[in-house]
């Protein structure tokens, strides 16, 4: 009984842990998306239109599989 009590405390621990890190990549990895765009588009003006909207999808795209690795986790939580 002990054993399977540790175990899924250990499952929850993982999970908390996994969301967490997937959180802190999110962040990071839009940090930077944003800081080289205002980079490039310092750079070259005339194209801020074209690196604004490539940004956009990007970090969109970075938010999905952040939220995608949040629900794994959570989905492994509640399982056990």
């Amino acid at each position: 009984m002990l054993s399977l009590i540790l175990e899924v405390s250990y499952a929850v621990m993982g999970a908390g842990i996994g969301a967490g890190l997937a959180a802190i990549g999110a962040g990071i990895g839009v940090g930077r998306i944003g800081g080289s765009a205002m980079e490039a588009m310092a750079r070259q003006p005339e194209a801020s239109g074209k690196i604004q909207g490539a940004m956009l999808i990007i970090a969109a795209l970075v938010e999905v599989a952040a939220l995608f690795a949040l629900v794994i986790c959570f989905l492994v939580s509640n399982k056990l």
